[in-house]
């Protein structure tokens, strides 16, 4: 009800500069008090822990990767309901990415259109960051994931060392990673997805992989052919990668005439039909994290009976607010009860 009243003041502000105020609103200590209390009648939902990768997740909602890009908020996370997060997309060197205005929102179309290229404080500094937090705050129960992509200025050809420069930073800090190669807003970025590219970008991780090994997954476009996609599952198999995340924004012109990435409403029904296509093609293989355009229970679901394995949320929660991952931990253990009576 509060970010309802509140929601057209923060809609009618600059969609940036509300965003980098709401993270560092959630890296102040209270925050995780005040959400506890305010979000304390949701209480905390139960029956929906899962096991992947060796990984325990206390419900499958995961914060997607963009929202927090440098691992500000992560001692709000928890709080929110939130069972994992995806931190990134983090680059080796720091950057700023591109020229702003990078980020709209689309209420008409309940979107968020962006062209922001990978901004990050580069990976010493995020690993110092999450490495102070886990040494100060200890192990939090939900499983934190990091995104890894390349520099802006990094040619493609030399691309894979940038993703080998990353992995070491977090390898004994992070669950899960995962390759950012479909990002829209860096050029030449989802040319990585082709065959030989991503099989040496997956050689060369596997071999800095050292024991234990920790879960890699690829993040793919929406919006590219059917045939590209299945040679994807084909190497990510071979390669015996940690699953995939479907999907990226979906290639689109924002609203000053440039292209970027649209995420929300318009991705729905397009990342479902790429997860069930990802299943199938892969006999079942391949875990699957599951985005884009969830705005309530019964988008979850249907992600879910496409396939998915865990799903992640970030316009969605743009959209309802703060207390919109519990929400939907309800409406998920709803749904479960009723398929176990039924």
């Amino acid at each position: 009800m509060i970010y309802n009243l509140l929601r057209p003041l923060l809609f009618s502000l600059d969609p940036e500069f509300v965003h980098l105020c709401s993270l560092q609103l959630l890296s102040q200590p209270f925050f995780s008090y005040l959400s506890k209390a305010l979000l304390s009648p949701l209480m905390e939902v139960k029956g929906l822990e899962k096991e992947l990768w060796g990984i325990h997740f206390s419900n499958p909602i995961g914060l997607a990767a963009g929202f927090d890009k440098n691992g500000i908020g992560l001692q709000a996370w928890e709080s929110l309901g939130f069972g994992f997060v995806e931190i990134g997309t983090v680059t080796p060197l720091p950057q700023k990415g591109n020229p702003k205005p990078r980020l709209a929102r689309l209420p008409e179309s309940e979107a968020l259109w962006n062209s922001l290229g990978f901004p990050s404080e580069g990976a010493e500094k995020v690993s110092n960051r999450l490495k102070k937090f886990l040494m100060t705050k200890g192990k939090p129960r939900m499983a934190i994931g990091i995104n890894i992509g390349k520099n802006r200025f990094t040619p493609l050809d030399e691309a894979v060392e940038d993703y080998k420069k990353c992995f070491p930073y977090f390898k004994d800090l992070a669950d899960f990673f995962v390759v950012n190669v479909s990002s829209p807003n860096t050029v030449g970025l989802r040319s990585l997805q082709e065959k030989k590219r991503l099989e040496l970008i997956l050689d060369e991780l596997n071999s800095i992989n050292i024991i234990p090994k920790s879960p890699i997954l690829v993040k793919i476009s929406p919006d590219i052919e059917r045939r590209t996609i299945a040679e994807i599952v084909g190497v990510l198999i071979e390669k015996e990668a940690g699953g995939v995340v479907v999907a990226n924004t979906m290639l689109a012109k924002g609203p000053w005439g440039h292209m970027g990435g649209i995420s929300g409403r318009p991705l729905s029904k397009i990342s479902t039909e790429l997860i069930r296509f990802v299943k199938k093609e892969s006999l079942g293989r391949l875990p699957v994290i599951g985005v884009g355009g969830i705005f309530n229970t019964a988008d979850a679901v249907e992600k879910i009976e496409a396939g998915a394995d865990l799903l992640e949320v970030f316009t969605g929660f743009v959209y309802n607010g703060p207390s919109f991952p519990k929400r939907l931990c309800q409406g998920l253990a709803e749904y479960y009860q009723a398929k176990r009576s039924s």
